[in-house]
C-alpha cells in the first residue's frame, strides 16, 4: 500500500499521509465492501481508494498553491531589531513572573493559566479542570492575592512604564506580562 502511494505521489511524507487517509476512508466505507463468497481480496479495493486519495491530495495541493500565488507579495521583510531588544529586556520580567508562579500551588497555577493566559471564562475553566465554578473563582482569587502580596513585598517588581512585552512566536499578545499586570491591578 505504501509503495503504491509513493509511486503515485513521489514523496515519502505525502505517501504516508495518503496511506493513513486511505485506511481512514476504508474504515468509513467498510459497510460497502463486498468480499464475496469466495473470500476475495481487499487489495484491489484498497488500492482504488489509495489512488483516489492520492488524486485528491494532489488536487488539494494544486488549489493551495494557486491560492498562495494569488496572494499579494510582501514588499519588504520587517525589521526585528526592536523585537529582539524587547525580548532581551523582558527576560528579567519573565524570570520574576516564573518566580512568582512557583510560589503558587499547582491548582492555582492551573486556574491562572486557563483563565488569564488561555482566556477561558470561569465555566470553561471549571469544565476543563473538572471542578465546580466556585472552586475556579476561589483558586483564581487566591492566586491573585498571592501575586499582589509578592508585588507589594517587593519580591516581584512591576514593569517600568506602560510597555507591554512583545509576543514571541506562538504566544498571544502580552501573555508573559499578564501575571505581573494582574498582580498590579489587584494592588491598586
Amino acid at each position: 500500500m505504501y509503495n503504491h502511494a509513493f509511486r503515485l505521489t513521489g514523496n515519502w511524507s505525502v505517501a504516508e499521509d495518503v496511506v493513513s487517509l486511505t485506511f481512514l476512508e476504508a474504515w468509513r466505507l467498510r459497510d460497502r465492501v463486498d468480499v464475496g463468497a469466495g473470500g476475495g481480496s481487499l487489495r484491489p479495493w484498497l488500492l482504488g481508494i489509495a489512488t483516489n486519495v492520492a488524486r485528491n491530495v494532489r488536487r488539494a495541493d494544486r488549489r493551495h498553491d494557486g491560492a498562495l500565488a494569488r496572494l499579494p507579495r510582501q514588499e519588504a521583510a520587517p525589521d526585528f531589531a526592536e523585537e529582539v531588544t524587547a525580548r532581551i529586556d523582558d527576560r528579567e520580567r519573565l524570570a520574576q513572573v516564573r518566580t512568582a508562579l512557583a510560589a503558587l500551588r499547582k491548582p492555582e497555577r492551573e486556574v491562572l493559566a486557563l483563565c488569564v493566559w488561555a482566556g477561558l471564562d470561569y465555566a470553561e475553566a471549571a469544565e476543563a479542570l473538572g471542578v465546580p465554578v466556585g472552586t475556579v473563582r476561589s483558586r483564581l482569587s487566591r492566586a491573585r492575592r498571592k501575586l499582589s502580596r509578592l508585588v507589594a513585598a517587593g519580591r516581584l517588581r512591576p514593569p517600568e512604564g506602560d510597555r507591554e512585552p512583545r509576543a514571541g512566536r506562538g504566544q498571544g499578545e502580552g501573555d508573559r506580562g499578564n501575571a505581573v499586570r494582574l498582580a498590579q491591578e489587584n494592588t491598586r
